[in-house]
């Protein structure tokens, strides 16, 4: 509420911009039933979040989700494009009065005309590029080395994923083309790091064929995963959830999905693989979940380990890695970030975070950090990649043949 007035001028100011650019073009925008059609069909935009807080039939319900995804990534970069525009004019024409010039071709209806459609010339190839660009799942991969021996393993190929955010812009298809990038690697262990649910399990396009299509991942040692913040029940504008009272936790429902999907949910919980390397999946920060009041701290998950074993842990946010490092986690798989999902997000996440994407090397302690299979808002990614993580980890056999 705090944040509506400042939305509600912005989009006066666009809807302001769009009608007397529009007038400029041809004068069949002059008339006043066309501006009508033109708010309304702007308001109808601009207001489409308002239909995750109403209870619409279902089918209208998922098409007001999809116009509010697109929307909010083609109004950051209307916003974006606009005020470079704006601030190249205030530039230009400070120049013009400064140098004493003639500012009347400046000021033409040609130069305004032809100045607008470059903007939404930029802003519209942008967007596409963005939508295309989010359903197409990459691969990015890293090899590492673990200092202790990994028992019966040599190695282990572990592929990590994350941010799936499964709900109304992430459906059956776009699971199954991970399904298949991950088989294709022959994996001994997969991992998902987090924000398997979109924060409603009804947004689910086919459960019964999602849950099919994950038991379709060959991985010799299992599918293992920890929860995000989003992997609960609760309302979200735009981005934006509410406070409550109650503590939040995951939709049983999403917990019978993993089950019946053959992954197992690790929360502040380990399993033993071939008697040899600890996964540890770590409880989120915000909303630990069913059962559990605090997280354990990375002593604490120590403490509960023999320590001369390999320790994966997988972490929904990449936080507290001196800590983990310190406690002797040897490889710490997160996600979260998205990478900023939508440029310049890359730029602000790498100030908020240690390590927003990719690796570190945390004081011996391997971190990865993926950008995420899905998207999470706007349906759209510009300047980053959705991708699949295979991570090639080699033990060290040096200290058992020498003992």
């Amino acid at each position: 509420f705090l944040i509506a007035p400042f939305y509600i001028a912005l989009n006066i100011y666009i809807l302001i911009w769009l009608i007397r650019w529009l007038k400029a073009c041809h004068g069949f925008f002059h008339k006043k039933w066309v501006h009508a059609v033109i708010i309304i069909l702007y308001a109808l935009a601009a207001f489409s979040m308002l239909a995750g807080l109403i209870d619409l039939p279902t089918g209208l319900h998922r098409l007001a989700k999809h116009v509010e995804n697109y929307w909010l990534g083609f109004l950051l970069y209307i916003i974006f494009v606009v005020a470079i525009a704006d601030l190249i004019k205030v530039i230009v024409k400070t120049i013009y009065r400064k140098k004493g010039l003639d500012q009347t071709r400046l000021r033409s209806r040609r130069t305004f005309v032809v100045s607008g459609a470059v903007c939404m010339i930029v802003i519209a190839v942008i967007g596409v590029y963005g939508m295309v660009n989010a359903g197409i799942i990459r691969t990015t991969d890293y090899d590492i080395t673990v200092d202790k021996s990994g028992g019966n393993m040599d190695s282990m190929k572990v592929v990590l994923v994350a941010d799936l955010h499964m709900g109304y812009s992430i459906g059956t298809d776009h699971i199954a083309n991970m399904v298949k990038k991950i088989n294709t690697q022959d994996p001994d262990v997969v991992v998902i790091a987090g924000d398997i649910f979109d924060n409603d399990y009804d947004a689910l396009e086919d459960p019964e064929k999602l849950e099919k299509t994950f038991r379709k991942i060959k991985s010799r040692y299992g599918v293992y995963a920890c929860y995000g913040n989003p992997d609960i029940k609760e309302k979200i504008l735009a981005g934006f959830t509410f406070k409550s009272k109650e503590k939040k936790e995951s939709d049983p429902r999403m917990d019978a999905f993993l089950e019946a999907a053959g992954i197992k949910l690790l929360q502040d919980d380990s399993v033993l693989i071939d008697d040899s390397v600890y996964i540890y999946g770590r409880a989120d920060s915000k909303h630990p979940g069913r059962g559990i009041s605090k997280r354990k701290t990375p002593e604490q998950i120590m403490d509960s380990l023999d320590s001369s074993k390999p320790v994966i842990v997988i972490a929904h946010e990449p936080d507290e890695l001196g800590e983990l490092s310190d406690a002797g986690v040897d490889v710490d798989l997160c996600g979260h970030t998205h990478d900023g999902q939508m440029f310049p997000g890359n730029l602000t996440t790498a100030l908020v975070w240690e390590n927003s994407y990719g690796y570190l090397n945390k004081n011996g302690m391997h971190n990865i950090v993926t950008s995420g299979v899905g998207i999470f808002g706007p349906d759209m990614r510009v300047g980053t990649i959705a991708e699949v993580c295979p991570i090639t980890i080699k033990f060290n056999k040096q200290q058992e043949e020498e003992e």
